[in-house]
């Protein structure tokens, strides 16, 4: 008589479990996840297995991310110190750096999905983070637009590996209710290179000597980040299994502890139905027009942000240290962020977004409406707008908590950071120099692109609130999943079963 598991899987069309652990279907940890079954865990160990995840992934992932922030932004800083002469940029060249970045991002996206699937992932990643300031460090060579425009293309192509990559790890390492409070953890350094780019592009305005000012902010992160990938190598382990900082009993139970989230850990086989349900499912498009929508008004805090600022009435030195108070703004919302949603697991995530979007709303909404003379009032409401750090990293979230199956995963992934992509190409280009210093066409994008996405993450609440009730309907008792049916979800998604097709699953919202 067939098992449950198995009618399960008849029902949905997949290939029933193998008999081996060698096959497609079943997870890269599954022979660890078996040893763990029949056993009773400590919870007292499977804290201490935690704390020593968080020690080791972590500070990892918080500098790496730190310092891509940086790098990516590194014309932000450059632009106040004669990035344009020094690079002979004329009209609207300088608009089209921060979109060719996003260009090379948006080449390399789905190759690289493929590859962080296909390869051992931290390994990757770490000579990711080599490539990109080796690329950086070069930058002072460019003399003209064709050779700064290659150079931006090609660090977006690199940099293209790290949000993916990290929302891979996320999933890997961290049950669902983990992962707000530790993607926030990394996410929070967006604030915190927004304050550190301001110190540093402050301290760079004060150098004499040497080579123009402008190269020093490429020079400086670009031997940093070649300096952490070599870090980076040599200590982020690319699975639990492997991990060399656990014993082979903590391994187990780093494993067991993500199975419950039924989604695995790892398949490295790509699956060509699981391809098709990403292009089906809803959330894809809805998470694609969600990050479109996030990142437009992106540039205005990155790439613009020394340039926005100076256009209110502050001198040089002004344009770099006002932007701390953002960078503040941003992280400590983040945090606030994660913590809310870690101690309010179940229902917090789309009602964060929600609240985060609507103080992006207003600030944007100041930004259009108010003179131009006020320039203290418009600073205020450009802070506001770094809320928007929060809404978009909760994005991320959907995606770790939310989507099973590992090629839909890194596909989904890849879609949202397709859109990513595409907001960030046009918010430059809405920055138009025949506006400036006034920029109000720029602003006013800003403040569509802010209501697209709250729109969507309330379109996204319903569908997956929706789902969630239809399958407790459906269920043997009407309510929510039994115990077996929950080993029975947890079992299907070690064979790499997809969130559709897992009946027992349920969106975290």
């Amino acid at each position: 008589m067939a098992t449950s598991i198995e009618k399960d899987l008849e029902i949905n069309h997949v290939s029933p479990p193998p008999s081996t652990a060698g096959s497609s279907d079943l997870d890269d940890e599954y022979d660890t996840f078996r040893k763990a079954q029949g056993v009773e865990i400590d919870p007292a160990e499977a804290k201490k297995v935690l704390r020593k995840i968080d020690l080791r992934i972590v500070p990892v992932l918080f500098i790496t991310y730190l310092l891509q922030y940086l790098d990516k932004n590194g014309i932000n800083y450059a632009s106040v110190y004669g990035l344009q002469k020094g690079t002979h940029l004329t009209g609207n060249d300088y608009s089209w750096l921060g979109s060719i970045f996003y260009f090379g991002y948006l080449f390399a996206q789905y190759p690289a999905g493929y590859a962080m699937q296909r390869l051992p992932i931290a390994k990757f990643l770490g000579f990711a983070t080599l490539g990109w300031g080796i690329i950086l460090i070069t930058t002072p060579a460019c003399v003209n637009f064709a050779g700064i425009a290659a150079n931006r293309f090609l660090l977006g192509a690199v940099e293209a590996t790290v949000n993916p990559g990290f929302v891979l790890i996320m999933s890997m390492w961290y049950t669902s209710a983990e992962q707000p409070l530790r993607l926030e953890i990394y996410y929070c350094t967006n604030g915190i290179a927004t304050m550190f780019g301001g110190l540093i592009g402050y301290a760079v305005g004060h150098i004499r000597t040497g080579v123009a000012r402008w190269m020093y902010v490429f020079i400086i992160f670009g031997a940093l980040s070649i300096a952490w990938g070599i870090v980076s190598l040599l200590v982020l382990p690319d699975l639990p299994s492997t991990a060399k900082f656990l014993t082979e009993h903590e391994r187990v139970i780093a494993v067991d502890r993500v199975a419950a989230n039924r989604q695995g850990v790892k398949n490295r086989h790509f699956k060509k139905y699981q391809a098709w349900q990403t292009v089906k499912d809803p959330k894809t498009w809805i998470l694609f027009v969600m990050a479109t929508g996030a990142q437009i008004p992106n540039s205005a805090l990155t790439s613009f942000g020394s340039i926005v600022v100076g256009s209110f009435g502050f001198d040089t030195l002004g344009t770099q240290y006002m932007q701390i108070p953002g960078g503040a703004v941003q992280f400590l919302s983040l945090l606030a962020g994660g913590i809310i949603c870690t101690k309010y697991p179940k229902n917090s995530r789309c009602i964060t977004m929600i609240f985060a979007n609507t103080m992006c709303i207003l600030g944007a909404g100041l930004l259009v409406g108010l003179p131009n003379h006020n320039k203290w009032g418009r600073l205020v409401a450009l802070w506001l707008c770094y809320f928007q750090g929060l809404g978009f990293s909760m994005s991320l979230t959907m995606v770790s908590s939310n989507v099973a199956g590992y090629t839909k995963k890194q596909l989904t992934g890849a879609a949202l950071f397709t859109g990513y992509c595409v907001g960030n190409i046009i918010g430059p280009q809405t920055f138009k120099s025949s506006e400036k210093p006034g920029y109000h066409s720029a602003y006013i994008a800003m403040l569509v692109g802010y209501c697209i996405k709250l729109a969507m993450v309330v379109v996204l609440y319903i569908y997956m609130y929706s789902v969630n009730k239809k399958r407790d309907r459906e269920g043997a008792h009407g309510i929510a999943l039994t115990e077996e049916q929950e080993k029975e979800a947890i079992e299907l998604g070690m064979h790499d079963v997809t969130e559709i097709d897992n009946k027992g699953f349920r969106y975290i919202l």
